[in-house]
């Protein structure tokens, strides 16, 4: 089954997306990275809150829209309570996080289910679930707007680092249980 893989694009100073989830800032961070482009071949299924489902895209209205750049297709699972009426193919609404987590392995195979939305990462690190975390670092300062995690409580969650090759500007960790 595959592994819950949480994957962000991360300012410095820790923000996934400005206030209001403003996602533009990501479209001056374009340029090729070996790392990030491979990723998207990993990825077998989508496990996505309903925010991000629905929020800012940078490259909306252009061939480069969607999950990846617009590079992948493949199984989504978005977290919400108002489902849309009419039905979008290849897409499943549920409020049932355990459930979605089930039915996104299932989907992924061997390949990872991309976990995207800090609330859903965070919803899926507290049951357990998380398995790696891989955080791709912009050279921008946001200053606000969405952390790429809010843990209630402080509570130290203990990680080991996958990749050592330190030279690019990610960092991949598995969470240790």
């Amino acid at each position: 089954m595959g592994k819950l893989l949480y994957s962000a694009t991360m300012s410095l100073d820790g923000f996934i997306a400005g206030p209001d989830g403003d996602m533009s800032w990501l479209a001056a961070q374009d340029g090729p990275d070996p790392e990030s482009e491979a990723l998207a071949a990993t990825i077998g299924a989508i496990l996505v809150g309903n925010r991000t489902y629905g929020g800012d895209d940078p490259n909306r209205g252009t061939d480069a829209e969607g999950a990846f750049g617009g590079t992948w297709s493949g199984p989504q699972f978005v977290l919400t309570h108002n489902p849309p009426a009419t039905p979008v193919p290849g897409t499943t609404f549920t409020d049932d996080l355990p459930g979605a987590i089930t039915a996104a392995r299932e989907a992924a195979g061997d390949k990872y289910v991309n976990v995207l939305g800090a609330n859903t990462a965070a919803q899926c690190l507290a049951l357990g679930e998380l398995d790696e975390i891989l955080v791709f670092i912009a050279p921008v300062l946001l200053g606000d707007g969405t952390r790429l995690f809010t843990h209630d409580g402080g509570t130290t969650i203990p990680l080991e680092r996958l990749n050592t090759n330190h030279s690019t500007p990610s960092a991949h960790y598995r969470v240790l249980r």
